[in-house]
């Protein structure tokens, strides 16, 4: 299988915005997760590849917005409002086939995940 890729990610101060993109192929589901030095992965936001679903978690609700593009075939996560608590490693992950039972924010449920980009946002 062909890895998600991932950019967009860089430094930015707080308040600030940006947008990160994931291309990837043939997946039912994709999601981002994070990880931040010392902590534990976790699930920020996913969507099912038709878009019609989608999750996130509570830390970015109202932040973060998760968007897919058919077209080129990559899913967008639009970060405004940035916090120094966001500061992490963000993975792209993505899993073919459905999932009866899925949990979204579970690392395990995803089969194939990207290198990471980095997010670094400072006070």
């Amino acid at each position: 299988e062909v890895r998600p890729v991932e950019s967009g990610g860089g430094s930015v101060q707080a308040g600030g915005s940006l947008r990160l993109s994931c291309t990837a192929s043939k997946y039912t589901y994709l999601a981002w997760f994070r990880q931040a030095p010392g902590k534990e992965r976790e699930g920020v936001a996913a969507i099912t590849s038709t878009g019609a679903r989608t999750y996130q978690a509570d830390p970015v609700n109202g932040r973060f917005t998760i968007s897919l593009d058919h077209a080129d075939n990559t899913v967008y996560l639009q970060m405004d409002n940035l916090k120094p608590e966001d500061t992490a490693i963000y993975y792209c992950a993505t899993r073919y086939g459905v999932l009866y039972g899925y949990i979204w924010y579970q690392p395990t449920t995803y089969n194939n995940w990207g290198q990471g980009t980095q997010v670094t946002v400072s006070s």
